[in-house]
């Protein structure tokens, strides 16, 4: 089965969705089409009416979403589910994932915030609140059981590329040990080595 998938080199959200098709063993089976979000009438918008990637196009339908499209994932492949349904799992997998995303949607706010305003108009209290945002999850997670090459993991991953990636000022690592020990390691996989952002 060949799928579309909308991207752009410097999403990590589109870099998700490419990990954990590649720890799928999925990734040949992807066609990448340039999405420009920022485009007066991007063609993204005649599949994904919400203008935004990843979206994935297959024979399924228009999956919108880093998280529906490794849901979408999961159920294509024939090894070990990385979104486990048995509940013991799946719980704390997927708290993990939540505050994951959560570091990646404050970061991407942050950026869009300094890069897509006028600098006379960027708010520095914005900012500074989702600063505050990140530097808390990271804490709460670094006092957690790290996760495995599943979705929690795949999603930490990303988070933390893209923090180094766009926001170095931030030093993530500072006083953070354990998960940065957990994301040397884990950045060494070959699905993040085949997906590092660009712009």
């Amino acid at each position: 089965m060949t799928m579309k998938l909308w991207y752009s080199p410097a999403s990590p959200f589109v870099r998700k969705v490419m990990v954990f098709a590649h720890e799928t063993g999925l990734a040949d089976s992807l066609v990448l089409v340039p999405g420009d979000v920022w485009a007066a009438d991007p063609e993204i918008n005649k599949e994904n009416p919400l203008g935004k990637v990843p979206a994935l196009t297959s024979a399924d339908g228009v999956f919108a979403g880093s998280y529906l499209c490794c849901e979408y994932l999961d159920s294509l492949h024939a090894g070990p589910r990385l979104i486990p349904s048995e509940p013991r799992q799946r719980w704390p997998l997927l708290q993990m994932h939540a505050f994951a995303d959560g570091i990646i949607e404050a970061a991407v706010a942050s950026v869009v915030e300094q890069l897509r305003r006028p600098k006379e108009f960027v708010y520095q209290g914005m900012l500074d609140r989702q600063r505050a945002k990140i530097e808390r999850t990271l804490d709460t997670i670094g006092s957690m059981a790290l996760p495995q090459a599943d979705l929690a993991g795949v999603t930490l991953g990303c988070a933390l590329g893209y923090l180094e990636f766009r926001l170095p000022q931030l030093q993530w690592r500072n006083g953070r040990t354990a998960l940065s020990q957990w994301y040397e390691a884990f950045s060494a996989r070959k699905s993040m080595q085949a997906t590092v952002p660009h712009t």
